[in-house]
């Protein structure tokens, strides 16, 4: 069984633009006046940060902390590659770049701490919080009266027969046909016709009125 050897291209990419960026690291650092391992030291800084602060953008995306570090190490290391080639002379190296030279491990170990120690956010602190809506208070004092249960009057019984005479009062047709609508749906209900005094209630009107009706609905 042959084993094949799998060469990933973006991983040979990753290896090439470190070394590069390794050595411009560490001819810029060398020609600022570090020699011997301090050079070599400058460019383990740089990229030590800007691992910590990817790692750090891996966990929380949002953190302005992370990305401030980010592009700092990200910028001192694009800058030894274009100051290397060609742009500085580096055989008499500008003051600014010794002195930006000098400061860098202090730069580096503040922002390596502020990775390091900084609390990154929880799942509850992340999430969003969502304030309950206002609900309307609604009054105690204001009572709400139920019209009469219509099974109320099933429970009385009709006394008398509905007079079959004729109307002593005049009742106007369309309140004898809702009258009708009441007394079928009372049947309906309670399987007796509607009585004078049920009627009555149900329609809210005198007595003599109620009894035309009844005797009209006979």
């Amino acid at each position: 069984m042959t084993s094949k050897l799998r060469v990933d291209a973006v991983l040979v990419q990753a290896l090439i633009a470190g070394a590069l960026s390794f050595a411009h690291l560490h001819d810029l650092a060398a020609a600022a006046g570090q020699t011997g391992w301090k050079a070599w030291a400058y460019p383990v800084s740089v990229d030590l940060l800007l691992v910590a602060a990817w790692r750090r953008l891996r966990s929380d995306s949002s953190s302005r902390l992370a990305w401030c570090w980010f592009l700092v190490s990200l910028f001192a290391s694009l800058g030894a590659n274009v100051a290397t080639a060609g742009f500085l002379d580096l055989a008499h190296p500008p003051g600014w770049l010794r002195f930006g030279v000098a400061g860098w491990p202090a730069v580096a170990f503040l922002g390596g701490t502020l990775l390091a120690h900084s609390p990154a956010p929880t799942a509850a602190e992340s999430r969003p919080v969502i304030e309950p809506e206002p609900t309307e208070s609604v009054s105690t004092e204001t009572k709400y009266v139920p019209e009469p249960a219509p099974e109320a009057a099933a429970e009385v019984e009709p006394t008398q027969p509905a007079p079959a005479t004729a109307p002593p009062v005049p009742v106007p047709a369309a309140l004898v046909e809702h009258a009708r609508k009441l007394a079928d749906d009372h049947r309906a209900r309670t399987g007796h016709p509607i009585d004078t005094d049920t009627l009555r209630a149900r329609l809210g009107v005198p007595a003599p009125m109620a009894d035309a009706i009844a005797a009209q609905l006979a």
